[in-house]
């Protein structure tokens, strides 16, 4: 579904964010992506997702190269920042039917969606009301149900689970699971690690834009727990 092969990612000025990065997301896999703030999570999420250009290595989404094929790789992506820009001036209901406007929703699968995310998430009676006037979580689940009524084929998530409310926060897991049932996958970083390490098939580590640890949760945790993992090889980076 994603493969991401010597990825590299240079900022002006020298600073080299993320070094010759490999990584296979297969689809029907949920792959947590962990690291320091800083270790090019967020970089290489971006990156992924066709908002940061890169000029070394490739990043291919269910067979589209993302440089060579933009539109199509996009077309079966959905990608949530971690503080997603939404319009204040619009409503809730006014932004998810120009998103789904964008990506070509039919309307019965449109009203579907919205009316099975909306109250999945708690937001349904708030969809009439202007996003300027909406809390975090609140823009933070209209975020979410902007990316779920797509169902897209890979779903990129950066810190999906701040600002949501345990019910919220249960109600995505289980949506999570659903898109990769059916086929689909999800690439997401956190800082939750229990989260990560009890959701995730998978784990990569990243730290100063490098990879040092990747694989299934099984065994990258192997007897221990997913945090003591990564403050081992944190304690080793600063030993």
């Amino acid at each position: 579904m994603l493969r991401i092969s010597h990825y590299s990612k240079t900022y002006p000025g020298g600073k080299q964010a993320v070094q010759d990065l490999n990584l296979h997301v297969k689809p029907g896999e949920i792959f947590g992506f962990i690291g320091h703030n800083g270790a090019g999570k967020t970089t290489t999420l971006r990156s992924v997702a066709g908002i940061l250009d890169f000029e070394e290595g490739t990043i291919t989404i269910d067979g589209h190269d993302i440089l060579r094929e933009p539109l199509a790789a996009k077309k079966v992506t959905a990608f949530l920042p971690d503080n997603p820009d939404l319009y204040p001036f619009m409503t809730g209901i006014s932004y998810l039917n120009f998103i789904a406007d964008l990506y070509d929703i039919p309307g019965e699968a449109r009203t579907a969606g919205i009316g099975r995310y909306g109250e999945a998430f708690g937001l349904t009676g708030d969809l009439g009301s202007s996003i300027g006037s909406y809390s975090h979580g609140m823009r933070q689940k209209l975020a979410l149900i902007s990316a779920l009524i797509r169902s897209p084929r890979l779903l990129i998530l950066d810190e999906p689970f701040v600002g949501l409310d345990p019910v919220a926060a249960h109600r995505l897991k289980e949506f999570l699971g659903e898109l990769c049932e059916a086929g689909g996958a999800v690439f997401f970083s956190t800082h939750v690690l229990e989260v990560a390490e009890k959701l995730c098939h998978s784990i990569a580590i990243i730290r100063d834009g490098r990879l040092v640890k990747a694989g299934p949760t099984r065994e990258v945790v192997g007897d221990s727990s997913l945090e003591e993992v990564f403050l081992e090889l944190e304690g080793e980076d600063h030993g």
